[in-house]
């Protein structure tokens, strides 16, 4: 192996200067067989098979962004000639297309070279729910590698790949990328097609990015963004080359001192403390903000009838293959079975007279800084409770979706 970085600045000017695509594609072969971690993917794609496809692509071309750039696919979002698996080797079929944003990021240029693993049907936040080995957190494999999309968020952090996607609808692009120290982009709710995604909450699923930078992670996520006009679930959302500079006084709410739970991670609220300082330090003006209404709206989606979603999404397949669920799943998703349709209706008319609540919120904010996990739960903790440590997860992020925000999990001070 070489120290070759991955990222897509530097890929694009090696390029430039005459470096041979298939020589990148050997490059990340070799770092996956080093990592000896069969978690991290479900399907590899063939590696004369990735190499022919770099090897195609002829000579370097400016016009394409993503030109010669190695990339994983969540095993929920269909690839053409690779099994959609969600986790689940029962439910494994063979996509005769791919998803609307993967076949995007291919015709600029990118080389998909395989498929990662996940929390079963994408239902969890750790990385532990599939049937597969599991990936390893690449800090720490007593720690877990983060869910749903484990095996994206490794393979990022372990520069086996220049990006990955992920998916997320509870915080599934973001909690990996906290506990690997990576970037995960959540866009806005519909700015992505989900055409080719298998679905867990379709009204708010959204297909994330996992990057080393933001920048890198905007690059894919410009590109995936194009309009899918076969999408009923799209809105199609102009967006400009680049992200605008902060303002000069950039203007951050950060949450109250009394809704800050960090369950005993002095570790965490430590680092959450240094990370307020060093915005200050840039120029940020903090300001508390009252987080019960965002709190109380990422209580419904699991604790109330959103999860009848993820019944609809899977109620057919469970019908006939119930055994090949895995337990956890299949209590989660089941859990939509006490809920009516006036409960559905009720926590609709709760979750807009709270998205009105918050509203107001952002006339005087830029942005919201949060700690993306309020914890660090060892997996041994999640063998005990499977359930307990996963839900404090997410606290920060549940809500996300179901108010229509977008989010960005980014580095910041270590524990």
């Amino acid at each position: 192996m070489t120290d070759m970085s991955l990222g897509l600045a530097a890929l694009r000017k090696a390029y430039a200067a005459g470096q041979d695509p298939v020589a990148v594609i050997d490059e990340v072969y070799a770092r996956i067989a080093a990592a000896e971690d069969p978690g991290i993917f479900i399907t590899l794609v063939p590696k004369e098979q990735a190499r022919a496809a770099a090897s195609a692509l002829g000579a370097f071309d400016a016009s394409k962004p993503l030109w010669g750039v190695p990339f994983a696919v969540k095993d929920n979002i269909d690839v053409a000639g690779l099994p959609t698996t969600a986790a689940c080797p029962a439910f494994s079929y063979q996509p005769a297309q791919s998803a609307f944003a993967v076949q995007a990021l291919l015709e600029a240029g990118a080389i998909c070279v395989g498929k990662t693993n996940l929390d079963q049907f994408a239902t969890g936040l750790v990385g532990l729910r599939t049937p597969y080995p599991v990936p390893r957190n690449s800090f720490d494999a007593k720690i877990p590698p983060g869910g749903s999309s484990s095996g994206s968020g490794v393979a990022v952090a372990r520069e086996l790949v220049s990006f990955a996607l992920g998916t997320d609808t509870a915080g599934s692009g973001r909690v990996p990328a906290a506990l690997n120290n990576i970037v995960g982009l959540k866009p806005s709710v519909g700015a992505v097609s989900i055409s080719g995604l298998v679905p867990a909450c379709k009204t708010i699923d959204c297909i994330s990015v996992f990057a080393q930078s933001v920048d890198d992670a905007w690059t894919a996520y410009r590109i995936m963004a194009a309009k899918d006009a076969s999408d009923a679930f799209q809105r199609f959302l102009p967006l400009d080359e680049a992200p605008g500079e902060a303002a000069p006084k950039l203007r951050v709410g950060v949450p109250r001192r009394e809704d800050l739970v960090f369950f005993d991670d002095r570790a965490a609220e430590s680092a959450w403390g240094r990370q307020c300082e060093l915005l200050k330090a840039q120029g940020a003006v903090l300001s508390e903000v009252d987080m019960r209404p965002f709190l109380a709206a990422a209580q419904l989606l699991y604790e109330g009838p959103w999860v009848a979603e993820r019944h609809a999404a899977m109620r057919a397949f469970m019908a006939t293959n119930l055994a090949d669920v895995l337990p956890v799943t299949r209590g989660i998703v089941e859990g939509a079975l006490k809920f009516s349709a006036t409960d559905a209706f009720d926590a609709r008319y709760r979750m807009t007279a709270l998205a009105h609540e918050t509203a107001p919120v952002w006339g005087r904010i830029d942005m919201l800084a949060l700690p993306t996990i309020p914890c660090t739960p060892t997996v041994s903790d999640l063998q005990a409770d499977p359930i307990t440590p996963n839900s404090r997860l997410g606290r920060w992020t549940n809500f996300v979706n179901l108010l229509d925000l977008c989010a960005l999990a980014v580095p910041g001070p270590f524990r």
